[in-house]
């Protein structure tokens, strides 16, 4: 089930002992329209092999190929949450 979202002012960055060293984790929490919280909440229940934080990082990295961001690890990144495996 999809988490509450509650605003925040500023995103939190991870400690670097959460990350794994090649990646920056940061988390933030935003308001969302009902609609679509309901859509990733129904989405999520029909597709156990995702999570919020796939569904996300795909929506995220899928965003920034379409805006012409050209960097090999986020297409990369962005094809593997497509196609199930974790990066």
């Amino acid at each position: 089930m999809l988490s509450a979202a509650v605003a925040s002012a500023a995103p939190q960055v991870a400690t670097p002992a959460e990350c794994n060293g090649t990646e920056q984790m940061v988390s933030f929490q935003t308001p969302l329209p009902g609609n679509l919280a309901q859509a990733m909440s129904q989405f999520i229940e029909a597709h156990p092999q995702w999570d919020q934080y796939r569904l996300m990082q795909a929506a995220l990295a899928g965003f920034l190929l379409q805006q012409g961001v050209q960097q090999r690890d986020l297409t990369r990144r962005y094809v593997s949450s497509m196609f199930g495996r974790r990066v």
